[in-house]
């Protein structure tokens, strides 16, 4: 993604620079973001990497209404697999960022000793100045989607790796250009990178490592296809900041304002298309064959539309003792979620549509959308991408290193779905 202009005689270590005015639109809700959501709740993320240790289960009733979804109904999550994303996630991550942590700091420090210090800091590897840290570096779920993609395709889980330092590098080039483009000053508990060292410096170090993904990927052998695959991603994650970006000025009523399937496209592309990438560059670099990078990049994409539009019910529903956001939050910031655009084109659409322009009664706003078949609408959208989800990993050929990465990538979904991360 590109970062407004900046001027590159402010760029001096240390000195921080404003980022461009925000204007009156609303702050992007952005499933790629990984912070914790106590961290910064004026924050809605659907990437929300966070560290550390793992936090309480979503109680909310979107949550409990995917949980208790009858068998064979769109979506439903057995015990099983609810077993295995409370038990299972936490030691495949584990396992795959010890694998990727030295592949990553290996490339970081192939770039100019100030950038790396920014990507390290980014990382949470340390403080400003370069002293080491202890901060978060966020759970790791792209790496870990990475190394399954490879083992679903057959292949050791070495050959993951570099697709694994590839996404991250692309993540993290994205989160510092998001902060500037959003004006957010914290991430994670601490002051974002355009923060700390200004504004120019963030963008120069966003350009650093989304150039060092490009590197890591050439490098490897198979590396010109899983370039081809990531420059599809990148095209996509474009298109979709794009789209979120201009959805903030259409209007809430009328033929010009947002319609569901727009949205849908929009979180694909800017949501589900990095963790479809993360999945499929791992089975590339695995020699997967096509159909397989096929059948994990639809499972990453529906992923981060199941993902994104859970949170968009957490966004105005939510419990803020869990989700560290005010309750009615996404509404008094004027979001563009997929419940209100639903409720939004039925008969109380206009009703609905007034309270949003003014900004009055926002608990009068939510209980109307709800009674409009917003809530119940998004909760069955997301179960039917869960089920897209399943649907893509039963095309990955049956073998046995290839059906316990299934697994590991089933217990993912939950993980995704139903936490914060």
């Amino acid at each position: 993604m590109t970062a407004p202009p900046t001027t590159m005689e402010t760029a001096r270590r240390g000195t921080t620079t404003a980022p461009p005015p925000a204007t009156d639109r609303p702050r992007r809700q952005d499933a790629a973001h990984e912070t914790p959501a106590a961290a910064r709740p004026a924050r809605q993320d659907a990437t929300h990497e966070a560290s550390g240790a793992a936090r309480p289960t979503r109680q909310d009733a979107a949550h409990e209404a995917l949980r208790t979804a009858r068998p064979g109904e769109p979506g439903a999550l057995t015990a099983g697999t609810l077993a295995a994303g409370a038990d299972g996630v936490p030691r495949v991550l584990d396992r795959c960022r010890a694998l990727v942590r030295p592949a990553l700091e290996e490339a970081v420090g192939r770039i100019h000793p100030w950038i790396g210090e920014m990507a390290a800091y980014s990382f949470g590897w340390c403080e400003v100045g370069g002293a080491p840290s202890v901060a978060s570096g966020g759970k790791g779920v792209r790496q870990a989607l990475a190394v399954l993609g490879a083992e679903a395709a057959g292949a050791p889980e070495r050959a993951g790796v570099a697709a694994a330092v590839a996404v991250e590098l692309v993540h993290t080039f994205s989160l510092l250009h998001d902060d500037i483009m959003d004006g957010d000053g914290d991430r994670r508990g601490r002051p974002t990178v355009w923060k700390a060292y200004g504004t120019g410096p963030a963008v120069l170090a966003g350009d650093a490592l989304f150039a060092l993904a490009v590197e890591t990927l050439a490098a490897e052998p198979g590396g010109a296809g899983a370039v081809r695959t990531l420059s599809v991603a990148l095209g996509d994650l474009v298109r979709g900041q794009a789209d979120d970006l201009l959805f903030a000025d259409r209007p809430w009523t009328g033929p010009e304002r947002v319609r569901p399937d727009e949205y849908r496209a929009m979180a694909e592309h800017k949501t589900g298309a990095l963790l479809g990438c993360a999945a499929a560059l791992g089975a590339v670099l695995g020699g997967a064959c096509p159909e397989t990078v096929a059948a994990l990049d639809r499972a990453g994409r529906h992923l981060g539309v199941a993902f994104q539009i859970v949170d968009d019910v957490l966004g105005i529903w939510g419990d803020p003792r869990v989700t560290g956001k005010p309750v009615h939050g996404d509404l008094r910031e004027g979001k563009k979620t997929f419940p209100v655009l639903v409720a939004l084109g039925s008969p109380m659409g206009g009703r609905i549509a007034g309270l949003l322009e003014s900004g009055d009664a926002p608990e009068t706003a939510a209980a109307l959308i709800e009674e409009a078949g917003g809530r119940s609408a998004a909760l069955a959208e997301a179960r039917r991408h869960i089920t897209a989800v399943e649907t893509a990993l039963a095309d990955v050929p049956p073998t046995d290193r290839a059906a316990r990465a299934a697994d590991e990538l089933r217990s993912l979904l939950d993980y995704l779905v139903r936490r914060d991360v």
